[in-house]
Parts: C-alpha cells; structure tokens; sequence
C-alpha cells in the first residue's frame, strides 16, 4: 500500500510537472507571433532555444533509458517538438549572419555534441552505467543551465529596476522546479531531484528580489555596461525539466527596449 502511494505521488507530481512545463514552455509564443507579424526576427537571440533544445534532447535520451519514465518522455518530446518550431519560424525571418550563427550553434550542440554524446555511451557503457553517465551529463547540463538567471538578478540589484524579471515568469518557473523535485524524490532519481533544488532555490529568491525591488527608485546602468550586461544575459538558457525557453524572453525583452531608445551621438563610436 505504501508502495502505490509513494508510485501515486510521483505520478501525480509528474502529470503537474508536465503541465506547467508545457505552459512555460509556450510563453515565448506572443515572441514569435511579433516575429512572424513584423516579417523579421532583428533583435532576438536564437541561443536560449538551441540551448532548450539541446536540454529537452538530453532529457528524452535519459527518459528511454530509464524503465517507467513515460512523464520524462513526454515533456522532453513536446518540448523538442516547440523548440524546433520556435527556430524553424526564426531562421525564416533571420539575417543571413543570424542563419548562419543558429546553424553553428545547431551543428556544434545538437548534431556534434549530442552525436558524439549519444554514440561514445552507446558503445563504451551499458545497462546501468549507461543510464547513470547519461543521468549525470543531463544534471551537470542543468545545473550550468540554472545557474544563468544569475545574470538578471544582478542586474536587478545594479539597476533596482525588476522590469526584465516579471513575477509570474519567476513564480511558474519555481513551481515547475518544485513539481520535478518531488517526482524525482519519489521516484529516487537524484539527476532529475537534485538540480531542481538549485531550480527552486533560484526562483525564490528571484521572487524576494521581486518584491524588494518592484516598489524601488531605478538606476539606468552606464551604456558600456549595459552592452556588457546583456551580453551575459545572451546565454540564458533552459533548465532540466523546467524549461527556461522563457527565461531568452527576457533578454529579447532586453534588447528591444535597448533598441527601441534613440541612438546617442557617441553611441556610433562604441
């Protein structure tokens, strides 16, 4: 009986991850109907979807591995499934040194990366060791992944502006972390458990920052900073079955308001 009920609970925490995931996963949709209205995807960074793609990936191998891992599946596929249509509808509309750039990215982590991944623990591991290897390369992946929302909280604290942090980002977002926590607790899976603890951990605090800096005076950053700023925002990316494909929103929210300001005369020469 306190067998089914442990398996009851990870199913039910699975299902609710699931469902948040999908959620965060769509909130970069209003994103791409902008892009696909204004024929043009000119200020929006493609990295945090080729990163969320390269996680989502990583997390259906781990999830075909693993025995009784349907709910790992399923959010990883459909998140593969949106990913790819977030990128396909930018390289419609990109530059053609923006193309080329998303290529790159795309062939050196999601073909050369993942490849050389995929077939170096197909060949040299089995059974078990292989589904550990695969398990801590997805949770030393999201953990680097997680660790980027430091970038904007810095931000936050340096300009006491919490305009690129919205709340309800940071509050599904630890809600997801919360969701896979528990199944990968139940379930004793410590490479799902364990980097959605820094997940969660992450999120508050954003949610403190939030409320200490929503009511504050704001600083506006000196502009080579900023640049410098946003450029480390750049690489934000996703999180293990949290994906942060949300969290590039707020740097493309970043660099359109960036650009959306007038050029200063001594702005040419930077």
């Amino acid at each position: 009986m306190a067998f089914l009920s442990v398996h009851l609970l990870a199913f039910i925490f699975g299902l609710l991850g699931n469902i948040v995931g999908f959620l965060v996963f769509l909130a970069p949709l209003p994103t791409f109907i902008t892009i696909f209205k204004k024929k043009s995807s000119d200020g929006f960074q493609s990295i945090p979807y080729v990163v969320a793609l390269s996680s989502a990936m990583l997390l259906l191998y781990y999830g075909f591995l693993k025995t009784d891992a349907t709910l790992i599946i399923s959010i990883n596929a459909i998140g593969i499934v949106i990913e790819l249509t977030y990128l396909t509808i930018y390289m419609i509309y990109a530059s053609k040194g923006a193309k080329m750039f998303t290529l790159k990215l795309l062939v050196l982590f999601n073909v050369l990366g993942f490849g050389i991944m995929l077939a170096l623990t197909m060949w040299l591991l089995k059974g078990p060791r292989r589904v550990n290897a695969v398990g801590w390369i997805c949770a030393a992946f999201n953990l680097a992944v997680f660790a980027a929302p430091l970038g904007i909280m810095r931000r936050v604290i340096k300009t006491k502006s919490v305009e690129f942090m919205p709340f309800t980002l940071s509050f599904f977002l630890t809600l997801c972390a919360t969701m896979w926590f528990f199944y990968g607790y139940f379930v004793k899976d410590m490479f799902i458990a364990l980097p959605n603890v820094m997940g969660f951990l992450l999120g508050i605090t954003q949610m403190i920052l939030y409320v200490i800096y929503k009511n504050a005076e704001k600083k506006t950053l000196p502009t080579k900073q900023q640049q410098h700023e946003e450029t480390k925002l750049g690489s934000m990316g996703s999180g293990d079955l949290c994906p942060t494909v949300t969290q590039p929103k707020l740097t493309e929210m970043n660099t359109v308001s960036d650009s959306s300001r007038p050029v200063q005369p001594n702005e040419n020469n930077v």
